[in-house]
């Protein structure tokens, strides 16, 4: 049976990590930013033109920085509270799930932001968003 080395250990951790954070982001990025508007009486090709200019502003929001920013986060708090009541093994789940809490956090946190973004874009075009 091959050791595994401290070094394969981190390694995999990582892919383990960086796996996480994607998937976390690709959900992210399956959510819709699209808030409820009273369309009675809109010009709707108007609308959806407005609504897809308010959707590109909100696309500028850095979803995946915001779930690496909070996957780096929770993984080192979490590692730190696993070393400090476990041992490295302890740290390192502390950290793997951390990392995944954090990441989702960040994720949340940038969608959330996404969504006032357009709100506030369509309330600016003079619409009455109901959400």
């Amino acid at each position: 049976m091959k050791k595994i080395s401290l070094r394969d250990l981190r390694s995999l951790q990582t892919k383990k990590l960086l796996i996480g954070s994607l998937l976390v982001a690709a959900l992210v990025g399956c959510s819709s930013n699209r808030p409820i508007v009273d369309t009675k009486g809109v010009d709707m090709p108007r609308y959806t033109a407005d609504l897809q200019e308010c959707e590109t502003y909100a696309a500028q929001v850095p979803v995946g920085e915001e779930v690496a920013k909070g996957a780096v986060r929770g993984g080192a708090v979490w590692g730190a509270i696993g070393a400090i009541f476990g041992n490295s093994r302890g740290a390192a789940r502390g950290a793997g799930a951390g990392a995944v809490a954090g990441g989702a956090k960040g994720g949340a946190r940038a969608e959330r932001e996404q969504q006032q973004v357009v709100k506030t874009c369509m309330r600016g075009r003079g619409y009455k968003v109901l959400n």
